[in-house]
């Protein structure tokens, strides 16, 4: 008899994690993929996923739409855009294909950001837990049956995402203060919730905004790297350019250590994971430039 409701009760738990028979899955399109693993990780089987921004191998700046995304995003229930004028694409896609009862999380709104701001978001610890905030609360609004299994899948999501904050916490105890540069402002979130003191921002901003940086920053920029005042070139290794592979070049060849970041998440890794491993990689980069 103890096995027999042993049993039965395994099979209720079963039961209550999975969407009822027959039930569709929730349809949610992401723009990015790190968006789009944090909606796969709280919805479970109850929802597909579609992540527009997935491969770390291409420049996502270079992106092109296509009409079986319109038809994607004409579909679907939930879409998660960065905005803060990253993927103007999805706002032209979804006035193409209206939908009245579409939920719409906007990554740029959560954490307070405007076009113009930083755009690169998921290197903002802080801003990603409100996503998965955000994204539980949708899905909870289009299938509150299984509000209870979201909410369950949520605290699950934002330990990891504290594992990061901690990692954080940690490492700006330790880097605070200390001067890096970057070839563009990609990792900009992250390297303010750590502390460092951010070099060459209006070079990176040019870089980003497909401009040619002036004459002075990019001097200014060769000055600290063969000078060594900074400790640390941080580089997007999605987007290639003549003038990031010179800087790159004179950090190798002053010695300052370069750390290579993605803009998009890798497929064979976590968030959480991917984050903590370049994170690691500037803590080793950092400890290095002082031996």
């Amino acid at each position: 008899m103890a096995f027999l409701i042993r049993t039965l009760a395994a099979l209720l738990v079963a039961i209550a994690l999975c969407p009822a028979r027959g039930a569709a899955p929730v349809k949610i399109v992401a723009a990015e993929n790190v968006y789009g693993g944090i909606a796969q990780a709280i919805g479970g089987p109850g929802v597909e996923v579609v992540s527009v921004l997935a491969n770390p191998d291409q420049d996502p700046h270079l992106f092109e739409t296509a009409p079986s995304l319109a038809r994607q995003i004409a579909q679907a229930q939930v879409l998660i855009v960065n905005g803060a004028g990253y993927d103007p694409w999805m706002d032209r896609l979804m006035a193409i294909a209206p939908r009245a009862d579409r939920l719409v999380v906007n990554v740029a709104a959560l954490a307070g950001k405007k076009e113009g701001d930083n755009p690169h978001l998921w290197y903002d610890p802080t801003a990603m837990q409100k996503v998965a905030a955000a994204i539980a609360d949708s899905l909870s609004k289009l299938d509150p049956r299984q509000a209870d299994v979201y909410s369950g899948r949520l605290k699950e999501t934002l330990a990891g995402l504290a594992r990061i904050q901690t990692r954080v916490a940690a490492l700006r105890q330790k880097w605070q203060g200390t001067p890096v540069t970057a070839t563009e402002p990609v990792f900009g979130p992250m390297a303010d919730a750590l502390g460092l003191a951010m070099r060459n921002q209006q070079f990176q901003l040019a870089v980003m905004n497909d401009t040619e940086p002036s004459a002075r920053d990019i001097a200014a920029f060769e000055d600290d790297l063969r000078q060594r005042r900074v400790k640390a070139l941080i580089y997007n290794k999605q987007v290639s350019g003549k003038l990031s592979e010179r800087m790159i070049a004179i950090a190798k060849a002053s010695r300052v250590p370069v750390v290579a970041v993605t803009e998009t998440q890798p497929a064979d890794i976590s968030f959480t994971d991917w984050m903590l491993s370049q994170l690691d990689a500037l803590d080793r980069a950092l400890a290095n430039s002082h031996t």
